[in-house]
């Protein structure tokens, strides 16, 4: 479609609007079909697109409450960017967070029933330990004690899990990743099913909070939507290949990657999942040294933050972290791209011959 990249629209004769447009902040063609386009992809019936998935995420908190103290349940594992969310802003005083291992049905069972949640967040495949998390089974937790279901679906897209089909209240994304799928846009969304009541409040925040994307970024956005399915396709085969060739390596300790049989999660994304993603995390014998003289050493992968782009990036996340991280200090994340797999294969297979040299 065309970008639209006008600030403002003109008014009719009479003052009316007769091409439904006032000003961005209020709507614009190419974010209402981002929109639309998602909310078609998910399974939903609306969707509000932000400028970031971090705004989509904090959104999503402010709006799923009115007027009643929040309790809101997290997984262990996460995006480090809700933990510095929840510490470094106003929102860690307002709501009250518990943690709970979401694979663990027990755990969660206990903490629903006790502590009378209001949010129960499922990110699914996890940041960055891979966890998967049950999304029908956790869903159908948290309802029966009247919490509402939140998915972070960014792994996952919905090229290869829906959660709304799975009883979630709610899909989030960072559509910087998967979605844009280039490394060239900043954009979030979230993803309603029919007959929600967070469309209002959260178009409310997305408008007077004035946290809306740009037009230019929700033109990119359905660029990199036309190849999602394809892409998403390769991502999945070359992670696998990748997962599969390193399991091998004695100089790693484990290989999370729910597409290996072996892998804790792998029965539960077999279910949920059509294909296993393009993300995978090494834990590297030797520790925080040698997994970043391992990133020192490539020369295909990049040593980049983000994932979910055409290029393969490797990250070492304890020091991304820092002193509050729950990454194991040899963990490398590695969003695999979609450049051949055995030259990744080759690539990180040189780089840990380095990486342990004497």
């Amino acid at each position: 479609m065309p970008l639209y990249t006008s600030t403002t629209f003109e008014r009719a004769a009479d003052g009316s609007f007769p091409k439904g447009f006032e000003y961005v902040r209020d709507a614009n063609p190419n974010r209402n079909a981002f929109e639309s386009c998602m909310a078609a992809l998910e399974g939903g019936c609306e969707a509000i697109a932000f400028s970031s998935g971090m705004a989509a995420i904090a959104a999503m908190m402010e709006a799923h409450v009115a007027g009643r103290c929040a309790r809101i349940v997290l997984p262990v594992d996460m995006y480090f960017g809700i933990r510095s969310l929840i510490t470094d802003t106003d929102l860690g005083q307002r709501f009250e967070f518990i943690t709970v291992d979401m694979t663990d049905l027990d755990q969660v069972r206990a903490v629903v029933s006790s502590g009378r949640p209001t949010l129960v967040w499922i990110e699914t495949p996890s940041n960055p330990l891979i966890n998967v998390v049950d999304i029908e089974a956790v869903t159908n937790l948290a309802h029966s004690a009247g919490a509402i279901v939140v998915v972070d679906n960014t792994w996952g897209t919905p090229a290869l899990q829906r959660p709304l089909a799975f009883g979630a209240d709610a899909v989030v994304h960072s559509a910087t990743k998967y979605i844009g799928g280039h490394s060239d846009l900043m954009l979030g969304v979230v993803v309603l099913p029919a007959g929600s009541n967070l469309g209002m409040p959260l178009r409310a925040i997305q408008k007077h909070k004035g946290s809306v994307p740009s037009p230019f970024d929700c033109w990119l956005a359905l660029r990199g939507i036309q190849t999602l399915s394809l892409r998403m396709k390769a991502h999945s085969a070359n992670a696998l290949a990748v997962a599969k060739a390193l399991s091998a390596a004695s100089e790693i300790e484990t290989v999370l990657y729910p597409g290996l049989p072996h892998d804790p999660g792998h029965g539960t994304a077999s279910r949920q999942m059509s294909a296993f993603g393009g993300m995978l995390s090494l834990i590297v014998c030797g520790g925080a040294k040698t997994a970043v003289r391992l990133t020192g050493a490539v020369k295909i992968v990049t040593r980049a933050t983000s994932l979910g782009g055409t290029h393969t990036l490797i990250e070492h996340r304890a020091s991304i972290e820092g002193p509050e991280t729950k990454a194991p200090p040899g963990l490398l994340r590695i969003s695999v791209g979609l450049e051949h797999p055995d030259d990744i294969i080759d690539d990180l297979r040189n780089a840990l011959d380095v990486a342990t040299a004497d």
